[in-house]
């Protein structure tokens, strides 16, 4: 099923020049990038988008982090692309990702695991509205 969901691309992995090996392999999936920003979240933004987090032992790391340099959120559009953009990138925890995912390649840490992407239809309608708002998106 065609589908759209948001990928962002995390400080750690922006700032080590990841940006373009991560596009390539979402493109050689056959994926479509339709939205592509680079920005640096402020503390409140950041706070607001991880809101669902708020009050896990983890939150205040994950604001610190997420905040700390820019990020590059983008649109990616496709069949099944939930799905598939999360097995492309791995789980969470890079020492359980799977070999060849982006978080087994390239994750520092739970933390600084390179990349976020969007868990389900009605997350992804938040989190682009969140980075993209009324922007129209081609």
């Amino acid at each position: 099923m065609q589908g759209r969901t948001l990928l962002n691309i995390k400080p750690d992995a922006v700032e080590r020049n990841l940006i373009g090996e991560i596009i390539k392999r979402v493109e050689a999936k056959g994926y479509r990038i339709i939205a592509i920003d680079k920005l640096q979240l402020t503390r409140n933004e950041a706070e607001a988008f991880y809101a669902i987090h708020k009050g896990k032992p983890f939150f205040g790391e994950l604001v610190a982090f997420i905040s700390s340099g820019p990020c590059v959120p983008m649109v990616v559009e496709g069949e099944n692309v939930i799905e598939g953009i999360r097995e492309l990138i791995g789980a969470t925890d890079p020492s359980k990702a799977a070999k060849g995912t982006v978080r087994s390649d390239f994750a520092e840490s739970i933390t600084k695991n390179s990349v976020h992407a969007s868990d389900a239809p009605e997350t992804a309608r938040e989190e682009i509205s969140f980075f993209f708002g009324q922007r129209k998106l081609l």
